[in-house]
């Protein structure tokens, strides 16, 4: 018998399905060993070797995997080691054969890797096997010790100088930055009015029988028309700074004389984006679907290991983390086919279209992300799916399909229009060939407008001018989708590092999301931030983060040694750090309170719980006190007017008190440590839950950030993502829920209705 192990009971179901009898499938359930939990676990002085122990949750997979092994009745002539093709899988390769080895030392051992797992790809990969390969192993085991030198040096003396429990990183410290400079230049920005200039012009034998603009710009025989340049010289963005000019501008326009200085036509060929690779396709999810890159690479690694179709477990996407936009052969044909099925032979490609890998250190020559079976239409399996696998599948389909089509034409035109000293702009586009954009169908909303037919030196008839105030915008706040970006464009992470990266800065309290899914940076973000960035900035700057990044991609390549690159790293940072551990001081602040029992002054330090006061005179003194003691007053203040004056502890009858922790106030018994109950808080809505028609839609908190949800839970499972106001959706009847200060929309997500809030 042939053992095959991989990593998840998932692929295992799938691969099982393509192999005969003579082979049996096993999971590892992930890393089965790794550096220790409780220690550093890397033996500087002998070369950075690292301590590899095995985690207890591995202990069942290698007791199985044991078993079938030291089996006499059917003998294992060979273990083949299918885990996945990048470096993570090329570890855990690396780490079977080594326990293997110990109670079988005479084991045969293969290494096969595929892209897909299909039968096709599978039968390939056991025909051409291959030794582990160490460059791209030691590359594995370099991020991860040098992660840990970095992580189990840092975080200690941020416990020290700040608070427990924080933690720093060689990639989560660059995301931090990005964050907080972002919210930096928010705050040292000022806000700017300027105005715009619209005409609204006519040919001369058409005449509307309104002067409302709305209703203008829906007038396909209007032509709208913006300000473009006084004098000759084009108008800079906030030229036009406030109300008096822009009316001044507008009244003069009313007694000028418009006509047609220079019109240009011509065709515009719109092309495919390319398939997606990891970083392009979280940064989908997060725009398109509202999905975390946490929640695409979960939902992704599901499509990829396989979903139980009508035939049997089937894996629907190639390898889910990638950076290349190579698609194979096969798969071009593959896409041809559906075309021409589809959509008819207009939309195929004469020659398939290959994309450029521009991305700065792309490593591992794995395919793009796509459909292993084109021909599996979104449509035709979606009652297989759950629908958040449906809407991320649909759209890895769609951007695969897309890519091997024709492009889409547009009919454009530009006029520009002389009044006097003023030149103004018009602009039409017209789809001619809707090309790839057919794939998107409903889906894809293309602005479409249509000038009437002008000739040059044509005059033509005002209809009406008015100006529009506006004001500059700060900087956007980072999504998963931009910062994600902003880490790929500096080099920094590779596919496997965004989301555990996004994720860990929002555990450990460094940053919230909004409902606008917009990174926040909390206080103790800016502390952790600015610490960081004085005192050891080079484990924060881009280039330098970048340059470890390449270090590790020629280690793969065999150009560079691991344990060199570690050392030029290590050496110089531990001297920095053993300064820095002795001069920078624990972090605390001096206020202007004193203290209430002695009389000294109150200093501001972090707990575990956040900020609180001191009295500098501790020990001898200890009093401490809540900066948001008021706040905590006035909320049990309110909680017992609700409750007719009376908050009692379920349990043992004693009164509930309001307490803070980390994520917020919440009720506590009075008898603590004797009465241990607690109970949420729930900042209430107001609205009926419209699912069970019992409970009420109220605020809740998770690591996640802020949500509202039926407070029934668990009889009720409703919840959603912003608060319901009250008001039904005129589109489908579900409830309205405000996102933000700006924007309302439907609770359900397979509705788009939206609408901005005065």
């Amino acid at each position: 018998m042939n053992l095959v192990i991989v990593e998840s009971p998932a692929k295992s179901k799938t691969i099982s399905r393509y192999l005969g009898p003579d082979f049996q499938v096993l999971s590892s359930f992930g890393h089965i060993r790794d550096l220790p939990k409780k220690n550093i676990g890397i033996d500087i002085a002998r070369d950075y070797q690292p301590s590899y122990s095995i985690p207890r949750k591995s202990n069942p997979a290698l007791k199985a995997i044991k078993n079938t092994i030291t089996n006499k009745k059917t003998p294992v002539k060979k273990v083949i080691l299918a885990t996945d093709e990048d470096r993570e899988g090329e570890a855990i390769a690396f780490h079977l054969k080594w326990i293997i080895q110990k109670y079988a030392p005479k084991m045969k051992f293969e290494r096969i890797t595929f892209h897909e797992i299909t039968r096709s790809a599978i039968k390939k990969a056991l025909q051409k096997p291959r030794d582990i390969d160490l460059n791209l192993f030691n590359a594995q085991q370099a991020r991860r010790v040098l992660d840990r030198l970095v992580g189990y040096n840092l975080s200690p003396l941020l416990w020290k100088k700040i608070r427990y429990g924080l933690s720093a990183g060689r990639v989560q410290s660059v995301a931090l930055r990005l964050i907080v400079e972002r919210e930096k230049q928010r705050q040292a920005f000022r806000e700017e009015e300027y105005w715009t200039i619209q005409a609204d012009l006519s040919k001369s034998d058409y005449q509307p029988q309104t002067k409302n603009p709305e209703k203008l710009q829906q007038d396909p025989k209007v032509i709208n028309a913006e300000l473009l340049k006084i004098n000759q010289k084009k108008l800079q963005k906030i030229e036009i700074k406030n109300k008096k000019q822009a009316e001044k501008i507008t009244r003069e326009l009313e007694k000028l004389k418009y006509q047609v200085e220079k019109l240009e036509k011509n065709q515009v060929k719109r092309n495919p984006k390319p398939p997606y690779r990891t970083s392009t396709l979280q940064r989908d999810a997060a725009n398109k679907l509202g999905f975390s890159a946490k929640q695409t690479m979960m939902i992704a690694q599901r499509l990829y290991e396989g979903i139980k179709l009508k035939k049997g477990s089937t894996g629907l996407i190639t390898y889910m983390r990638t950076d290349s936009l190579y698609i194979s052969s096969q798969a071009q044909k593959k896409a041809r086919d559906i075309i021409e099925k589809k959509f008819g032979p207009k939309y195929t490609l004469e020659t398939p279209r290959y994309f450029k890998n521009n991305i700065k250190g792309a490593q591992e020559a794995h395919e793009a992300i796509r459909p292993t079976f084109p021909q599996k239409t979104p449509e035709s399996i979606k009652q297989y799916l759950d629908p958040a696998q449906y809407k991320l599948y649909r759209m890895i389909w769609q951007t695969f399909v897309a890519s091997q089509m024709q492009p889409a034409v547009f009919d454009q035109a530009k006029v520009l229009i002389n009044a006097g000293q003023y030149t103004f702009k018009a602009q039409g586009s017209l789809v001619k060939f809707d090309g790839y954009l057919k794939v998107f169908g409903p889906d894809f909303k293309i602005q479409e407008s249509q000038l009437p037919e002008l000739k040059e030196k044509e005059i033509l008839n005002f209809i009406h001018a008015g100006a529009t105030q506006h004001f500059t915008q700060p900087p956007a706040r980072y999504t998963d989708a931009s910062l994600i970006k902003a880490l790929e464009e500096n080099g920094i992470g590779r596919p496997s590092t965004y989301a555990p990266t996004l994720s860990t800065i929002t555990t450990r309290g460094y940053v919230e999301k909004d409902l606008s899914k917009q990174y926040i940076p909390q206080e103790i973000g800016f502390l952790v931030n600015d610490l960081m960035v004085e005192h050891f900035p080079k484990i924060v700057n881009f280039k330098f983060t970048a340059q470890m990044e390449t270090d590790l991609d020629s280690i793969a390549q065999g150009k560079k040694q691991w344990v060199k690159t570690i050392d030029e790293f290590y050496k110089p940072f531990s001297k920095e750090l053993k300064i820095k551990s002795q001069t920078i001081e624990k972090y605390q602040k001096k206020t202007e309170k004193n203290c209430p029992e002695c009389g000294k002054s109150l200093i501001e330090k972090w707990g575990r719980f956040g900020k609180f006061f001191a009295c500098s005179g501790w020990p001898e003194c200890k009093y401490t006190q809540d900066p948001k003691q008021k706040e905590t007053d006035q909320l049990e203040k309110e909680l017992k007017m609700k409750n007719n004056g009376v908050l009692k502890c379920e349990k043992c009858g004693a009164p509930m008190v309001v307490k803070r922790g980390k994520w917020g106030p919440f009720l506590g018994c009075s008898k603590y440590p004797d009465c241990k109950n607690i109970k949420p808080i729930e900042n209430s809505s107001g609205v009926q839950c419209p699912l069970c028609k019992k409970g009420e839609i109220v605020e809740k908190k998770s690591r996640r950030g802020i949500f509202w949800a039926c407070n029934n839970y668990p009889k009720c499972k409703n919840a959603m993502n912003g608060k319901p106001i009250g008001e039904k959706c005129p589109q489908c009847q579900n409830l309205l829920i405000q996102i933000d200060d700006k924007k309302i929309k439907c609770s359900n997500k397979e509705c788009d209705f939206t609408k901005q809030t005065e």
